[in-house]
């Protein structure tokens, strides 16, 4: 089942409430919730206070966006980050997979974030939570490849990948990401930009998102499609994007 959501970094610039009145507005079921602005690491006052919000307003925290970088526990502690995720009630932490690209790191870094990857995949998975890695440039899981590469080094239950399609490729090289994934895919994250980095109406992108949903609906596991990015930061794009990701999943 493909459910639809919003980032709430989306929306930098408004209060928690009014991300909740937009993401209700459009009729979308969940928010991912982020660690910079809205619920801040370890703020715990402020994660039961959103959660409480998010719930009454009907909606769900489909997960808590992170910057948690594997590897780099000392910058910032990932009990800090648990706890604030068990106040929000979220089911899946969002990580970063180091702060390298996969071609330039050493073997030494690959096992440095293997490594701790495991370490907090422990502690999360006794609290009911999953890790999720951040499928993004400069770090581990800036490909398919070396995404797929990373989970068989951790194998790990509880640690799994989102997954967004690289503005810098083609509908094939995105598609051929995407399924080298599936088997350990929770969420996506939804937008379209043209290659040169320019926010498009989410339905410029209609002709590929619609392969991407195809391939993502055959898992026939629960996925949350999040909302990320729209143009200008506006209200009324992100409703107009919200429209467009409505009427692909009810086309099934």
């Amino acid at each position: 089942m493909l459910r639809a959501g919003v980032c709430s970094v989306t929306f930098r610039k408004l209060p928690p409430q009014e991300v909740i009145r937009l993401a209700a507005q459009a009729g979308l079921q969940g928010i991912e919730w982020g660690g910079d602005i809205h619920v801040p690491h370890g703020d715990l006052q402020a994660a039961r206070e959103v959660a409480r919000q998010t719930r009454e307003a009907g909606l769900v925290v489909s997960s808590y966006g992170s910057y948690y970088r594997a590897g780099h526990g000392d910058e910032l502690p990932f009990e800090k980050v648990l706890a604030t995720a068990k106040e929000l009630g979220a089911p899946v932490i969002r990580v970063w997979a180091g702060k390298q690209g996969s071609r330039e790191a050493s073997p030494e870094y690959w096992q440095r974030v293997v490594d701790d990857s495991r370490n907090i995949a422990q502690s999360a998975s006794r609290e009911g939570v999953t890790i999720c890695y951040e499928f993004h440039g400069n770090t581990l899981t800036d490909t398919g490849e070396s995404a797929r590469r990373l989970l068989e080094a951790v194998a790990h239950p509880a640690v799994r990948t989102y997954w967004q399609p690289r503005v810098e490729q083609s509908l094939l090289p995105n598609l051929r990401d995407l399924r080298r994934l599936m088997p350990w895919l929770v969420n996506v994250h939804a937008f379209w930009w043209s290659s040169s980095g320019e926010r498009c109406p989410l339905q410029e992108g209609e002709k590929a998102w619609s392969r991407f949903l195809q391939v993502v609906h055959l898992s026939q596991r629960e996925h949350w499609i999040l909302l990320e990015f729209v143009r200008g930061d506006s209200a009324e794009a992100f409703l107009q994007d919200a429209r467009t990701l409505h009427r692909w999943l009810s086309a099934g």
